[in-house]
């Protein structure tokens, strides 16, 4: 379990977002549906999704106290009666024909292995229910996650991260598809996609790698933690200038999940 910066987040997610937006059009929500966000997150994604189900309802879940708490201050159910966030760990879904639609965004990357979850998902779906998923995917930021994996080498970190492996569950259409098969999830569309990360400027990055990066950066002691960040984020920067108006690029994979429930 990490500890997540919830107000943080809210500041430097607006690539996430973003990129929900255009997962929320691939939908077709008819406005009646029951629908699960794994890993809502802030809320943010999980009130927009609310506002196209007129006649249905959403339920946003997260494994972060700071996260759910911070999504309920922020969207109250008395204002907003078709949505609702419940601390849970996605890996522990247990429910039982219930939701139309299961939508995750940038969450399911945080798990490896992902056999055990789809077999849940598919459980909680309702007959001929659906996912549309984006995660990290095979390739996913992989300019910094180099210039990570050279620095927890040097002698100042290396002590901090014995017996480190790779975190994130960043997975290619092939193996997808068959976990899909092996759930009783029937594929329409398994597909990386390519997309860029833009942060405004040094402090940008650095908020964006306080935030999410904390499978290294928790791993460090506090009073320290600032001077890695600070250390990764002018690597990377060396390496990748600013553009002509001050922001940060960093590549990155998704990987786009749609299936039915077979």
């Amino acid at each position: 379990m990490f500890k997540w910066d919830a107000e943080e987040y809210q500041k430097s997610s607006s690539a996430q977002q973003k990129w929900a937006r255009e997962l929320i059009t691939k939908m077709d929500l008819q406005g009646s549906e029951v629908v699960l966000d794994i890993g809502c997150g802030d809320g943010k994604v999980t009130s927009e999704i609310a506002t196209h189900l007129k006649d249905g309802c959403i339920m946003g879940i997260d494994s972060s106290i700071d996260m759910i708490e911070l999504a309920t201050r922020t969207f109250p159910l008395k204002k907003h009666p078709n949505l609702h966030f419940k601390l849970k760990d996605f890996q522990e879904i247990d429910y039982n024909s219930k939701f139309d639609i299961i939508f995750s965004n940038a969450a399911l990357h945080w798990i490896k292995g992902h056999e055990d979850i789809l077999k849940r998902i598919q459980k909680s779906l309702k007959p001929d229910g659906r996912i549309l998923i984006q995660m990290g995917g095979k390739g996913n930021a992989q300019k910094i996650l180099d210039l990570a994996d050279e620095i927890i080498t040097k002698e100042k970190w290396n002590n901090y991260f014995q017996g480190f492996t790779f975190p994130y569950g960043f997975y290619g259409p092939k193996k997808y598809i068959k976990w899909l098969n092996e759930a009783n999830l029937k594929p329409v569309r398994v597909e990386l996609i390519s997309k860029v990360m833009v942060q405004k400027g040094f402090k940008g990055l650095k908020s964006w790698i306080r935030t999410v990066w904390l499978p290294y950066t928790q791993r460090i002691p506090e009073d320290l933690r600032e001077d890695f960040i600070n250390e990764l984020a002018t690597r990377y920067i060396e390496q990748y200038p600013l553009d002509n108006e001050g922001m940060v690029h960093v590549n990155m994979v998704r990987l786009e999940v749609e299936a039915f429930k077979g």
